[in-house]
């Protein structure tokens, strides 16, 4: 049943937002009401804090149906999962849950994550933002960028290093209302895909907090980091399946029309063996997230981490290939904006990269089999 009403939703509601964003860049901000009365932006708000009670499974499916139509909205579905709902349920106190769990709940709240600096992507321990104690409060220093909806959310989870330490050590996780004197949005980033999700920088200049914003003890940000990472990071593979299955579906339907040498292209087995590589790879692919998914749901974690890194490394470089081949068999169409596979391709790339690029998710996997 879900499924079938994102699919609508999807069909209906996103796809003919596509041209547009893709032309003008521009947030798809119709969405958020659209998102928010279905209880999709507000998935995983638990049903105690008035939300639909959500589940990774359930995330997943609703990523993939919107990620058939688009990419960029549908990173907006389940938006504040990582950045607010998943950040207070593991590391949030009764009153930070109640604060702000009651109204994400609304459907009506946006969050940013506020991670990745100039010289801090991969490497996190890297972080340079400072937040230092004063008095009942915190003054944050720094700058972060590439931050995903900074200038459109209403809350910004910041990491912030309230100590000097070894490596990750020292680093603390705050969540910030937006409009707090000294944050300051900067450029938009101008991204090759993915244009209906915009990126800024953020500068912190002097921006005092209350120390109540700060999630979780004091130091442990890096862990929240990482644990909010797992849990998330499958729903980013669900949005590449959703592209992948999208790609899948426009090149079957060009292969039954296309006509060269008097016969169908989809009649040619150079064809056919790139259609069947495509559609094995995404069966494999939509295997290994639910399956993955489902043992998260069940309560097991002890391969979270594991689990997490395979999904979201495999299923986007599935999304990556699926998408190269569908250029390839539109022919010159498929590197014009006429069809929409030139776009699948652009898009696809960037799951690739963000939340960990998957050659650190290969260093991440290989370490978790060998027991380091």
């Amino acid at each position: 049943m879900l499924r079938e009403m994102v699919r609508r939703v999807a069909d209906e509601q996103v796809r003919p937002l596509v041209p547009g964003m893709e032309e003008t860049r521009r947030f798809p901000e119709e969405l958020v009401e659209v998102f928010g009365d279905l209880g999709l932006l507000q998935m995983w708000v638990p049903e105690e804090y008035g939300g639909p009670g959500g589940d990774l499974t359930s995330v997943c499916i609703a990523k993939e149906e919107i990620g058939k139509a688009s990419l960029a909205a549908s990173t907006l579905c389940a938006n504040n999962s990582i950045g607010l709902i998943l950040p207070l349920l593991h590391f949030g106190t009764a009153a930070q849950k109640d604060r702000y769990l009651n109204e994400a709940a609304k459907g009506r709240t946006i969050s940013a994550v506020a991670i990745t600096e100039p010289e801090a992507g991969s490497d996190v321990s890297a972080i340079r933002t400072r937040a230092r104690r004063d008095g009942d409060s915190y003054v944050i220093d720094g700058q972060k960028s590439w931050i995903t909806w900074a200038a459109q959310a209403n809350y910004m989870l910041v990491f912030a290093r309230t100590s000097e330490g070894r490596g990750h050590e020292g680093i603390s996780v705050f969540l910030v209302d937006t409009k707090t004197p000294g944050l300051k949005i900067g450029r938009k980033e101008m991204k090759m895909g993915r244009h209906g999700s915009p990126s800024y920088q953020v500068f912190f200049e002097n921006m005092r907090v209350e120390a109540d914003c700060l999630l979780g003890e004091e130091g442990s940000g890096f862990k929240a980091c990482m644990r909010i990472l797992d849990l998330n990071r499958p729903s980013v593979a669900a949005s590449s399946l959703g592209l992948a299955q999208a790609a899948l579906d426009e090149s079957l339907r060009y292969a039954q029309e296309r006509r060269q040498f008097g016969k169908r292209i989809g009649d040619f087995q150079a064809i056919q063996f790139k259609l069947a590589d495509m559609a094995m790879k995404i069966e494999a692919a939509r295997t290994l997230l639910y399956s993955s998914a489902q043992e998260i749901d069940g309560g097991d974690t002890s391969r979270l981490t594991l689990l997490s890194s395979m999904a979201k490394c495999y299923v986007t470089d599935v999304a990556m290939e699926v998408a190269l081949e569908a250029v390839q068999v539109h022919g010159s169409y498929g590197y014009s904006t006429e069809y929409p596979v030139e776009r699948f391709m652009r898009d696809a790339k960037l799951n690739q990269i963000l939340e960990g690029t998957n050659e650190i998710h290969r260093l991440i996997i290989a370490r978790q089999l060998l027991g380091k």
